[in-house]
């Protein structure tokens, strides 16, 4: 049971450095402020909600200075603490549901269902800094935060299940995830 608990830190730990690393280095970005999509920058936090709520949260929150010490703008980094939100509910929906990706219409609709929590997380947190401004509110928030970030949360949430199938190889990944199958 020890030997569990100190693995899922240390798999915490490495999901995190993944999730911090890859705003910082990743060529693959693209920002057109408030929106940023930096391809799998959502990995290391999905693959944690695999995991547990509490992992899930703590994943998003650590990597959240990722994009902080990447330097994006504030916009950028209030997003990336949104994350918090859409990883905890969804590890919780995980855990309660004890879902596997063994069919395809489960898991289009898990994927949907968690893109959409987390594209509107996204456009909450960035709102205040849009109301009332001279900014296109509705091209800003709705469309390039709000179905970018749909559109990107989906993308991802495939590259990591695709990864978590090479972890669940794994026996001790098994052990510690709320996932046993994709």
């Amino acid at each position: 049971m020890r030997n569990n608990k100190v693995y899922k830190i240390t798999i915490s730990a490495l999901l995190c450095a993944i999730g911090i690393l890859i705003p910082m280095v990743s060529p693959f970005k693209i920002i057109i402020e408030p929106a940023s999509f930096t391809l799998a920058s959502h990995v290391a936090i999905i693959i944690a909600m695999f995991i547990s709520p509490g992992v899930a949260a703590s994943v998003a929150l650590i990597t959240s200075f990722g994009f902080l010490l990447g330097g994006f703008p504030i916009t950028v980094v209030l997003r990336a603490l949104s994350h918090i939100i859409f990883a905890y509910l969804g590890a919780i929906y995980l855990q309660k549901h004890k879902t596997q990706f063994t069919s395809m219409m489960n898991t289009v609709l898990f994927i949907s269902m968690i893109g959409v929590v987390h594209a509107i997380m996204e456009v909450i947190f960035v709102l205040p800094f849009y109301v009332g401004g001279n900014n296109d509110i509705i091209y800003s928030l709705f469309v390039l935060v709000g179905v970018g970030t749909f559109i990107h949360s989906c993308i991802d949430f495939i590259i990591a299940i695709g990864i978590f199938k090479i972890l669940l190889k794994s026996e001790s990944i098994k052990k510690i995830c709320t996932i046993k199958q994709v």
